[in-house]
Formats: structure tokens, sequence, C-alpha cells
């Protein structure tokens, strides 16, 4: 096994390409440089090719309960969310009208990112999330208006 040395930037966009825990930073680099997949992960989800609308959602009507409402941006009922802090990924879940990190709802994105960084943090670019019936993660600040 060999070790590269990356930036933080480039390890982030790598993460947010591992479609699950299960598929390597290996596996997603095979897969951006157009190589066999590695024989000791077959099970790696395929890469999305295509360029994903990015539009901001409107939230015109209510998705559905349980649904999570901040700063007029809507997110159903399982909406996934991630981010990375000192090289460790950080998963949670829209749940009951909230997100949900460890067991703990938060009722904003940036206390959320505060609680589990320590610091003062702008939860509208700490987290990514991944709305339910889609196939890419994109940055939740995506979805306010006028960004």
């Amino acid at each position: 096994m060999y070790t590269i040395e990356i930036d933080f930037d480039v390890f982030k966009k790598l993460t947010t390409l591992r479609e699950t825990e299960t598929v390597s930073y290996n596996d997603v680099i095979r897969r951006l440089l157009n190589m066999p997949q590695s024989p000791q992960n077959t099970e790696a989800a395929p890469l999305i090719t295509k360029q994903q609308d990015l539009t901001p959602v409107k939230p015109t009507q209510f998705e559905g309960p349980g649904a999570w409402v901040v700063k007029d941006v809507v997110f159903p009922s399982g909406t996934e969310f991630r981010a990375t802090h000192k090289g460790r990924v950080i998963l949670g879940r829209v749940e009951t009208g909230a997100l949900v990190v460890n067991g703990k709802r938060y009722e904003t994105p940036s206390s959320a990112a505060s609680d589990l960084t320590n610091t003062s943090v702008n939860g509208w670019i700490f987290w990514e999330c991944k709305k339910p019936g889609s196939a890419s993660w994109q940055m939740i600040k995506t979805f306010r208006k006028g960004s």
C-alpha cells in the first residue's frame, strides 16, 4: 500500500464521491481514472457521471410529514447530512422536523455544526445533504435563496 498527500479540499471532494462507507477512497480514484474496479471491493456503487441539476429547491409546499424547514428551505424526512471535520466524517439525518446527529436533535445547521466541532461554525457551508431519491450530495447553502 502506498500513501499520497492531498489537501483538505481534495479529501472532502473524494469523501463526497463515496456513495456508502463501504466504498473506499481507492475505489473513488479508480473510477475517476477510468480504471477497473479493485478486486477487494466488488460491491462499489457506480460513480455518477452526469452533472446533476443543482438548481436550489424553492419550498413552495410542505414536503411530507417530518420535514425540517430552516430559513425557508425544506429538507424532507430521511434527508441524509454529512460533513468532514478534522478527518472525521459526521453523519446525520432529518427525522421528525429536525436534524438528528448521534441521537441529538438540532433545530439549525449551525447549531449542529457548532456543537459537534466545539467552535462557531456556519452550518450552511459546513454540511452537505442528499435528499431522498437523489443520487448526489449537495452543499446545503445551494438551497438558500440568493446563493
